[in-house]
């Protein structure tokens, strides 16, 4: 398999939007969905982790989701309040939301249509795990296996972010690029929980590479709208069968490590890999380790799907 094979980005019109996407890998080789997390482009599944992907024989796909990147944006829903929060969190009182997570995976599946991909495997990190939770639930037909990083099931039961992450997701957003060059490397130096120096010294090209492709503040206000209008997932979770995996770090400040062993729990069957040391992120020296397990998950998957 020649891991340069690569299609630059392209968008096509699926669930009624446009999304841009982009394949690493052979066109014959087995699908692979990367689903991104909240306010996160699809460049976050850094290009060599996807290449690397690529080269263990999937046909890797990346794409940005409805409201971030080079995907439509959307319209409507005011900024989240901390009234709103503390209304939900105490009085169970909902958030409206303009669209909900089961509507941004079934953008996933109308990607999946349109680029006539029956059934794949689903990678989702963040946000992107309970869109692919969803999935799961709703389309257990397109689903080969489920990974689930650093993600959660929704139910209510499970640690807030710690205050330093809390503040960092409801902090302002920022329009001008040196001010969101700065927000870039301030954000995760927070969510990496220690010193990463390889990451740190592609902060400001990656920050770059994504303000040139665009921002969206207000878009990145109705996914987290979307992630807490969606309710808990935890019961309909027990109804997936797809071989699942969930990867989680031991430090992780935002969506915390009891959202992954939730996440275990609620998926009969379902492998748990804590990894020690990582937050809420994919640090480049941890990579051998996620990338081994998403492989051996999915070649796992398959071999069972084959027994049936």
């Amino acid at each position: 398999m020649n891991s340069l094979v690569h299609q630059p980005p392209q968008t096509v019109r699926a669930n009624g939007i446009e999304l841009c996407y982009e394949i690493f890998g052979d066109a014959d080789a087995e699908p692979m969905l990367l689903i991104m997390g909240l306010g996160a482009q699809m460049i976050l599944w850094d290009d060599d982790f996807c290449r690397q992907l690529a080269d263990r024989g999937f046909r890797v796909i990346r794409f940005d989701n409805r409201d971030i990147g080079k995907s439509s944006k959307l319209s409507g829903g005011k900024r989240l309040t901390a009234l709103e929060l503390l209304k939900l969190r105490f009085l169970k009182i909902p958030v409206s939301a303009p669209y909900k997570l089961s509507d941004m995976a079934q953008d996933t599946i109308g990607l999946m249509d349109a680029l006539k991909i029956r059934s794949a495997h689903l990678v989702g990190a963040s946000m992107g795990g309970m869109i692919a939770q969803e999935i799961a639930i709703t389309f257990p037909e397109r689903v080969r296996s489920l990974t689930s990083i650093m993600s959660t099931t929704g139910n209510p039961r499970v640690p807030p972010p710690t205050r330093e992450a809390a503040a960092m997701l409801m902090a302002p957003p920022v329009t001008t690029k040196p001010e969101y060059l700065e927000r870039f490397a301030q954000t995760w130096k927070i969510l990496r929980v220690g010193s990463f120096p390889e990451d740190e010294a592609l902060d400001r090209t990656r920050a770059e590479r994504s303000f040139e492709r665009g921002l969206n503040p207000a878009g990145v206000g109705r996914q987290l709208r979307a992630i807490l209008a969606s309710g808990s997932r935890k019961e309909r979770l027990r109804s997936v069968k797809a071989p699942t995996l969930v990867i989680h770090g031991t430090l992780d400040p935002l969506v915390r490590p009891e959202g992954g062993l939730d996440t275990a729990a609620s998926i009969a069957g379902a492998k748990l890999l804590m990894i020690e040391g990582m937050g809420h992120a994919l640090p480049i020296p941890m990579w051998p380790q996620i990338i081994s397990a998403i492989d051996q998950h999915a070649h796992d998957g398959r071999r069972k799907a084959a027994a049936l």
